[in-house]
């Protein structure tokens, strides 16, 4: 699966190889750089303009990687991960709902049938719906992270239980 994890843009003029080397310690870079920034940014100044840096670098590495890397790319899912947060601590839920919709694709390719981190984006995406009142989505996201998490969990985990209270309360 690394191939898939690691795709490049299929262009007619493919990039070169070290174009791809290059965007790849890009990424690993601006990864590193995204998380100093944040851990800086959160612990001493919970603002709103450190988080909409934050936001920007996202954006901004998402923009020059994108030259390169397909969305499925886990350099691309990784930043367009950490935007989605930004956004939702910031309560961009349009924001955050565009992120994850491109995140859960390459998600449920790139991990197990039954992976929590996949049941998680759905879990996610339909609260978002349901937040932007999309119901039906809502509902059809959060029912597919009850399937995944009640092979993970269990049927009867408290945190299942949980979700499906959400689900009636809507």
């Amino acid at each position: 699966q690394d191939k898939a994890k690691l795709e490049i843009c299929k262009l007619n003029d493919p990039p070169s190889a070290e174009t791809v080397k290059d965007m790849i310690k890009y990424a690993r870079n601006v990864i590193e750089e995204f998380r100093r920034a944040k851990h800086y940014k959160y612990i001493l100044c919970l603002t709103l303009t450190p988080l909409v840096e934050l936001l920007e670098i996202c954006e901004l590495s998402l923009d020059k990687m994108g030259a390169v890397f397909e969305d499925s790319n886990v350099y691309m899912l990784h930043m367009m991960y950490q935007a989605m947060g930004v956004c939702l601590y910031v309560q961009d839920w349009e924001g955050a709902l565009c992120y994850g919709q491109k995140i859960i694709r390459p998600y449920s390719k790139h991990y197990p049938s039954y992976s929590l981190n996949v049941a998680s984006m759905w879990l996610k995406l339909g609260r978002l719906y349901m937040a932007l009142n999309n119901r039906m989505a809502g509902v059809k996201a959060l029912k597919r992270a009850i399937a995944i998490m009640e092979v993970a969990h269990g049927k009867d985990h408290p945190y299942i239980s949980e979700i499906k209270k959400e689900l009636e309360d809507h």
